[in-house]
C-alpha cells in the first residue's frame, strides 16, 4: 500500500493495483500492515512514528526521526513501551564498506588514540529553485532547520557511529546566506570528545563546485576519504610514543602510505531495507535501530 496527502501522486499506484490511502494514520490502522515506511516532511515523523508504534506495525523512520530532540525522545518512549516492534531509522550510510573500513581500523586500534576530526562537506549544492520546489523545505515550521537537518544528518550520524557522542559543540550558523530561506545554509561546527580530541564540520549549500574531504587522525597515523578513495598514512612509531623518545626536536617517524580498498555500495538503501526485514522475521540485530537515530539530532 502507498499513502500520500497530495492525490496525484497516487494515480499511478492505483493504477498497477496498489491499495492507496491519503491519510497516513488510516493507511497505519487499516490491519492491512506489517511494517511502515514513514517517508514524509519532517515534522509529520514522529506522529506518524508512534502511530504506527502503537498499532504494532514495524517501523523505518527517513531521516531525521523527529524534527527536535523532545520530539524524538517522545518517539523513542513509544518504541520503548512497545518492545516487539521493530523500529528503525534509514542512515543507510551506516551501510556503504568506506565507512564499514574506517569504523573497523578505529576500533582495531590502527589509528591508536583519535586526535583530531576535520570533515569538510560542502558539495550539497542546491540552488533556488530546489528550495521552491516545496512549501515545507527550508522553514523552521516545515522543516526544523536546514543544511543540517536536511542534507547532513547522515554526515552527524556517521561521526556518531564511528567516533561516539562528543562532549561538546559549538556551531556558527548562517542563515540564509546564499539563499532566500530563513535556516541555515552555511556552517562551521567545532567539536570536542571527552578524551580532549577535536573536531571541525563545515557545511554549506550555496558553495561551488565544493569539496567532500572525510580526515581523522590519531596518534597512529592519519586517514583521508575524498575522491572516492581512502588513504592510510602510518607513523611507524606512534606520535604519543615518538614525542617522548626521540632526541632530535625536529625529527618524524618514517611513514607508510597504503591505499585502503574498499568495495562500493550497490544500493544502500536496499541493504538497509533487507536488514530491516531480516530484524522482522528473524530477529537480526538492526543496522541503525531508531533509538540511534537520536543522535544526529
Amino acid at each position: 500500500a502507498v499513502c500520500s496527502t497530495s492525490p496525484g501522486k497516487l494515480d499511478a499506484y492505483k493504477a498497477k493495483g496498489v491499495e492507496v490511502f491519503g491519510d497516513g494514520e488510516a493507511l497505519i490502522k487499516s490491519g492491512k500492515l506489517d511494517a511502515v515506511i514513514v517517508a514524509t516532511p519532517h515534522y509529520q515523523h514522529t506522529s506518524l512514528g508512534i502511530a504506527a508504534i502503537n498499532a504494532g506495525v514495524h517501523l523505518m523512520v527517513e531521516k531525521p526521526i523527529s524534527a527536535h530532540k523532545a520530539d524524538a525522545e517522545r518517539l523513542i518512549a513509544a518504541a520503548k513501551a512497545n518492545p516487539k516492534v521493530k523500529f528503525g531509522a534509514m542512515f543507510q550510510m551506516r551501510s556503504e564498506p568506506r565507512y564499514a573500513k574506517i569504523r573497523k581500523l578505529i576500533q582495531d586500534g590502527e589509528l591508536g588514540t583519535i586526535i583530531r576530526v576535520n570533515w569538510i562537506i560542502t558539495d550539497w549544492f542546491r540552488s533556488d529553485a530546489y528550495y521552491s520546489s516545496g512549501g515545507w523545505r527550508a522553514t523552521w515550521k516545515g522543516e526544523g532547520g536546514g543544511v543540517l537537518i536536511n542534507q547532513c544528518l547522515h554526515q552527524l550520524d556517521t561521526l556518531y557511529w564511528l567516533l561516539g557522542m562528543p562532549k561538546t559543540v559549538r556551531g556558527f550558523c548562517q542563515l540564509g546566506r546564499f539563499h532566500n530561506i530563513e535556516v541555515e545554509d552555511n556552517v562551521t561546527v567545532y567539536l570536542e570528545w571527552p578524551n580532549k580530541a577535536t573536531g571541525v564540520f563545515i557545511s554549506s549549500t550555496g558553495e561551488l563546485p565544493g569539496t567532500n574531504r572525510f580526515e581523522i587522525a590519531g596518534t597512529k597515523g592519519r586517514i583521508v576519504l575524498e575522491n572516492n578513495a581512502l588513504t592510510f598514512t602510518r607513523n611507524e612509531v606512534p606520535a604519543d610514543e615518538w614525542n617522548k623518545t626521540s632526541k632530535i626536536g625536529f625529527a618524524k617517524p618514517d611513514v607508510w602510505n597504503v591505499t585502503i580498498p574498499f568495495g562500493n555500495a550497490d544500493n544502500p538503501h536496499a541493504a538497509f531495507m533487507t536488514n530491516f526485514v531480516d530484524a522482522i522475521l528473524d530477529g537480526s540485530p538492526m543496522n541503525c535501530s531508531g533509538e540511534e537515530g537520536i543522535g544526529s539530532i
